[in-house]
């Protein structure tokens, strides 16, 4: 019987930890690239894909302005001559005049490039989250405009007023270690 028992040695003991330690690497690091939000604190976040631009965002946050602001996504849009979260439809030129524009606000700006193009860029102060550039860009374009709720401005109630009165149920919560649904991404 004495004979069918290993002995403990410091080469078995040094041995048994380096596979122990590898595990728990191991181990670790597929619990930290599976995502998992490990605090459990969520936010709000509205999804761009439920987003039916209603304006309830402006008009219902606790904060004036709003926190939820326009987004572009540069990676869907680039450069154009003609952008429509930008322009009236219906707008009798194609210039910066504020009759041309479809922001209430001016809170998108336009800037020159080269002959036919523009770059367009959303002034987030300006910004109310009314959603008129994102429905014209929705119908008309390529819907590169899209919504987000801006963490560094947001209370992050409990209860959200605008989840509460999303008549798209567009309010989620999501992990506040990515707590933005990037329309480019999705």
């Amino acid at each position: 019987m004495a004979g069918n028992e290993s002995k403990t040695t410091r080469r078995n003991v040094l041995s048994w930890l380096f596979r122990a330690g590898t595990g728990s690497v191991v181990a670790a690091l597929v619990y930290r690239a599976s995502g998992v939000n490990r605090s459990g604190r969520q936010v709000w976040q509205l999804d761009p894909r439920k987003c039916i631009q209603c304006g309830k965002c402006e008009t219902e946050c606790v904060l004036q302005p709003s926190a939820v602001k326009c987004t572009h996504g540069y990676v869907m849009c680039g450069y154009c001559k003609l952008c429509f979260g930008y322009f009236k439809p219906d707008a009798s030129r194609l210039d910066e005049a504020a009759e041309n524009q479809i922001c209430p606000t001016g809170a998108i700006g336009r800037k020159f490039i080269e002959t036919p193009y523009f770059e367009y860029t959303i002034k987030e102060p300006l910004c109310t989250g009314c959603g008129l550039c994102v429905k014209s860009c929705a119908n008309f374009g390529n819907g590169s405009l899209y919504l987000q709720v801006r963490h560094d401005r947001c209370k992050n109630c409990n209860t959200c007023r605008i989840a509460e009165a999303c008549p798209a149920q567009a309010f989620v919560r999501v992990s506040e270690h990515s707590p933005y649904l990037l329309k480019e991404k999705l």
